[in-house]
């Protein structure tokens, strides 16, 4: 938040303005707009946070209303910390998204950086997260002697006194020969189970502590995920060079559908351009095997669906599963039965039939079920009878057939999207890597065929909970890793990604063929990340109060995301607009890595086998030759520059360690007094953007 009163910030014009005043009790509103009228003389994000806890006093002495009072207080002081500017008018709170500062990057993302520091570092100071990184942090006995998180950082001095002599060669080819002596990157899959075999830490621990230097918080995420850790083999305990994570990819992302072919005026205007033979079969195939995998025995044992209806639609049958779709989605709000939706993994074929019958997926079942049924009778209406060019180009003719093939489209892509394609959720390199462009490095082995690998191999065998649940039987679903998508955390294009680049010959492919972080555009600035964890569990108790109907379960395969629609949910019911609330307004750069060359084929299922850029043959010796590509491609002149070198040597493992790859955890008010040394010194973060409430950091003298 500025240093300079909110009050001396001059009023925008109401158009551009959200209201935030809600619709609750009248003494309760009084209370929101005494808030709201001294935070917008508030001078800072201390005082800011001491009248926050104040009025939650007044809201807990408020009885019914008093929930309600303490969402309201949470979102405006989210939004006050985040850079909105509020305005008080007789009639309504308004809160005015902040201005991008178009003319310097670097000070849009110090604005971003200081709202995603607030929410992480409220996160280092939970008990949990302290006592996790006290635990890391503390020496005991390991394979080879006493080891802490410490022993996985390299001493920036160390490296910096290798690199110079590695700078002193004047030969280009002899400096990069050298280099592979200094840097010996590999890829370490993370196993939840395992253990690093040169210092006793659980590899999940490992990770999940560097994790926690990152400028957003941690948090666990459903779905699909593998952990990466990257490290040196050519230093003791092989430190850790970067992290990096792939999950889940985002289902909505219209930069990246566009490019991809998953839109529907995109798809339809290739279509029209070339209604060829192949895409009248893939209509046919499609829609046969997307019925095929929906268990309808209890549909037609209940005669909400005939035998004759399901080659032969009608609207009446279209009508009574919808309206069947309707009732037991109802029925799961009010009775989402969370336990019995546990427990599946690998589980026999009773197990899935039995989750058919919750009331979750009967409805996804019957609404599934009537959009392929619509589907099949609109390209009926439509003149689509046969697999063939002069059909197709029937039911691209016809508005009901356009409407068939878009349904088939966004079946296809659901069962695509979070199986062939993954997101890049976290990737990036510690110090003192990071000066050296390790981030660089890290990005470039995800395309690694290793990762490929790990991920066919961890996830070949595991039933997809959705399509199982759907089917009444265990859908295996081959996994085919042929896309990473990424979003930059700020407007800007991260250097991170720039120019990063890789010719398939540099890695034993095709010459001419090779990989590339392609930039799509740029996301729509919704979510939720401007709303604190701690106002989400407010949300969470106030919806709990409210009608069950308007419940949001966090059950998987009840919708995507949550937590943004509980917090839509929980903003509509305070008569706020969440279309506006949820419009941060803060952009993000979107990528696509494609690691296949028909990657669109794979994805709309038009081809099961993918055509991989890089040879997956011997995925270590690939991985080999990325690295050796990035020295070659960026190394061998970054040392060159001695403020690069200076920087490297910065990340000291003398005691007190200042290490970079360090967490520093904020101090609470109480814990001040602690953290003073006996000279009398605090030590404060250097991150001058961080909370003025937890000025102080704690140091632990430990040894690596």
């Amino acid at each position: 938040m500025s240093s300079q009163p909110f009050s001396e910030i001059r009023s925008l014009e109401t158009r551009e303005q959200v209201n935030v005043e809600p619709q609750i009790g009248r003494r309760a509103r009084k209370i929101v707009r005494s808030f709201a009228r001294r935070l917008i003389q508030a001078q800072d994000d201390h005082e800011a946070l001491l009248l926050r806890e104040n009025f939650l006093k007044k809201a807990d002495a408020l009885g019914r209303d008093a929930q309600a009072l303490r969402v309201s207080l949470g979102v405006l002081f989210d939004l006050t910390l985040q850079g909105w500017v509020l305005t008080l008018t007789r009639s309504a709170i308004r809160a005015k998204p902040p201005e991008p500062d178009h003319s310097s990057p670097e000070n849009e993302k110090r604005r971003l950086r200081h709202g995603h520091l607030h929410e992480r570092n409220n996160q280092l100071r939970q008990p949990s997260t302290r006592d996790f990184i006290r635990k890391m942090e503390r020496q005991h006995p390991g394979p080879r002697g006493w080891v802490s998180i410490f022993s996985l950082m390299r001493d920036g001095r160390e490296l910096a006194e290798k690199l110079r002599g590695a700078a002193a060669l004047r030969d280009e080819s002899e400096r990069s020969t050298h280099l592979k002596t200094c840097i010996s990157p590999y890829l370490q899959v993370v196993d939840s189970t395992a253990y690093c075999e040169l210092t006793g830490l659980r590899l999940g621990d490992i990770w999940r502590y560097f994790r926690h230097t990152w400028t957003t918080p941690y948090n666990s995420t459903p779905g699909r995920k593998i952990w990466i850790i990257v490290r040196d083999r050519a230093a003791r305990n092989h430190p850790v060079i970067g992290i990096a994570a792939i999950g889940s990819a985002v289902v909505q992302l219209s930069a990246r559908d566009r490019w991809i072919g998953w839109t529907s005026e995109k798809f339809l205007e290739q279509l029209s351009l070339r209604p060829a033979v192949k895409w009248a079969r893939w209509v046919k195939i499609s829609l046969k095997a997307l019925a095929n995998n929906i268990y309808k025995k209890d549909f037609l044992k209940e005669r909400i669906v005939a035998t004759k209806d399901l080659k032969f639609p009608s609207e009446e049958t279209i009508s009574k599963l919808l309206h069947e779709s309707a009732k037991a989605r109802r029925r799961h709000q009010k009775y989402p039965k969370r336990d019995e939706h546990k427990g599946r993994g690998r589980s026999p074929k009773a197990i899935w039939r039995k989750q058919t019958a919750l009331d979750l997926f009967r409805a996804k079942r019957a609404e599934s079920l009537a959009e392929l049924l619509t589907a099949k009778m609109g390209l009926r209406r439509a003149g689509f009878m046969r697999a063939n060019g002069p059909d197709l180009k029937k039911a691209l003719g016809s508005g009901q057939g356009r409407r068939a093939l878009e349904i088939i489209l966004r079946q296809i892509k659901a069962a695509h999207v979070g199986i062939d394609m993954l997101d890049i959720t976290v990737c990036g390199a510690v110090p003192p890597y990071n000066s050296i462009l390790g981030g660089k490095l890290v990005s470039l082995l995800l395309t690694s065929p290793e990762i490929v690998k790990a991920y066919t191999r961890k996830y070949s065998r595991t039933p997809s909970i959705i399509a199982s649940s759907m089917a009444g039987r265990p859908i295996r679903r081959a996994p085919k890793l042929v896309l990473l998508g990424t979003t930059s955390l700020y407007k800007v294009n991260p250097s991170q990604y720039n120019r990063l680049r890789i010719d398939g010959a540099d890695v034993g492919g095709r010459r001419g063929e090779g990989i590339r972080f392609e930039c799509l555009g740029e996301s729509e600035g919704f979510g939720s990340y401007h709303l604190s964890q701690e106002t989400a569990r407010e949300v969470e108790a106030l919806l709990a109060q409210s009608h069950p109907g308007t419940r949001v379960n966090s059950i998987f395969g009840e919708g995507v995301n949550p937590r943004l629609r509980k917090l839509r949910a929980g903003v509509d019911l305070l008569g706020l607009d969440s279309n506006k609330l949820l419009n941060h307004r803060s952009s993000r750069v979107v990528y696509g890595v494609p690691l296949a060359s028909n990657f669109r084929d794979v994805l709309l299922g038009l081809n099961v086998r993918p055509r991989y850029v890089f040879p997956q043959t011997h995925p270590p010796k690939v991985t080999e030759r990325i690295v050796d590509f990035w020295i070659r491609r960026w190394l061998v002149r970054r040392i060159l520059n001695e403020s690069v070198l200076e920087s490297t040597a910065s990340h000291s493992l003398f005691h007190p360690i200042s290490h970079g790859a360090r967490v520093f955890v904020p101090v609470t008010g109480e814990e001040t007094s602690r953290a003073i040394d006996q000279d009398g010194t605090l030590h404060q973060s250097e991150d001058s953007s961080l909370p003025t409430s937890a000025p102080t950091m704690i140091t632990v003298s430990c040894s690596p």
